[in-house]
């Protein structure tokens, strides 16, 4: 349960400390910051390529927008540090070669690549060179692209891969997350899988876990309501609680492969339906349809015998009631 800070922070590093507290609180298991400024991820230029078009950041330059939303470098030790305290995992996602070299003098464990650098061969080659684990977002990426994704970072040293599935629309409508991919991610391409859910709801990322997802990365904010670049797709600290707990709980409900009574059936079974007598029946008379039923509870015969003992004969009185045994039979 991974809880990503992105620019949520609001350019307060003690917001940042904020997120961080409150993503522990509500039952993370990772905090992850995205490692970018405006001038390594872009240029500031604006002309109509450097402008966004048909997102929820329609009309900004790139430049202008990763300016209010980007992460000071110089906070990353500190909320490392304080993740740590609180006993999470702390990581990142590295957008150029000089936020890899950052990230390995900070000792990240594992790297995460974003859906829009997937297709960024030099950076896949420089973070798979550190022999970290990595967890790759897929969003917009066709099968050839996500393979030579896979084929990049596996021949350049990652041993541990996991690829998410990845919807890059912010937030994504439920028609468009085809979460059946998650379990065809782990078919194809032999690795972990996941959701990165810009949703706002927890469904994805209970179906995710459903359909075999171990890892969940979903926006984090203390408010929607205070608005910022990517609060309108994030879930606040009682929502993302929610989530985590319902995951946990589907986690729960998976476990197991084996047929047969749970633990807390068996008190159940004698409920099961068996074979009764339900008239009196004197020794030496015959067992037949009116006599022999099967009812619940479960004390007598199995039901699968009632063919096999119609029509023998009684060894002893029966009275109606008594569940019908091995004994009874001549």
């Amino acid at each position: 349960m991974i809880a990503e800070l992105s620019a949520n922070h609001g350019q307060s590093l003690q917001r940042a400390r904020e997120l961080v507290c409150a993503a522990a609180a509500s039952g993370a298991d990772a905090i992850k910051l995205q490692t970018y400024t405006p001038d390594t991820i872009t240029i500031d230029c604006d002309n109509p390529h450097f402008k966004i078009q048909g997102t929820a950041w329609d009309g900004q330059s790139l430049y202008k927008l990763y300016q209010t939303t980007f992460t000071p470098w110089e906070w990353h030790q500190e909320l490392r540090d304080l993740t740590h305290s609180l006993g999470l995992e702390f990581f990142s996602t590295p957008f150029d070669e000089t936020a890899v070299e950052f990230l390995e003098a900070l000792e990240v464990p594992v790297y995460k690549i974003a859906s829009f650098e997937l297709v960024d061969i030099a950076l896949l080659k420089q973070v798979a060179l550190t022999g970290k684990p990595v967890i790759a977002s897929t969003g917009m990426a066709s099968e050839n692209e996500i393979r030579m994704a896979v084929e990049t970072l596996r021949t350049n040293g990652c041993e541990e891969l996991a690829l998410l599935k990845c919807t890059s629309a912010y937030p994504a409508p439920p028609n468009s997350l085809k979460l059946s991919l998650v379990q065809r991610l782990i078919n194809d391409f032999e690795c972990l899988s996941g959701i990165s859910d810009h949703t706002l709801g927890n469904e994805a990322a209970i179906a995710a876990v459903a359909l075999g997802g171990s890892i969940v990365e979903k926006h984090i904010t203390l408010s929607r309501a205070e608005g910022g670049p990517d609060a309108g797709f994030s879930l606040e600290p009682d929502e993302f609680a929610k989530m985590v707990d319902s995951v946990r709980k589907t986690e729960q409900m998976l476990a197991g492969t084996e047929y047969g009574a749970a633990a807390n059936e068996e008190p159940c079974r004698r409920l099961r339906r068996s074979i009764f007598v339900v008239q009196d029946i004197r020794a030496g008379e015959m067992f037949n349809q009116s006599n022999l039923r099967s009812i619940r509870p479960g004390s007598g015969l199995p039901s699968v015998h009632l063919d096999e003992v119609q029509g023998r004969v009684a060894k002893v009185n029966l009275s109606r009631g008594t569940p019908l045994s091995w004994d009874h039979i001549q």
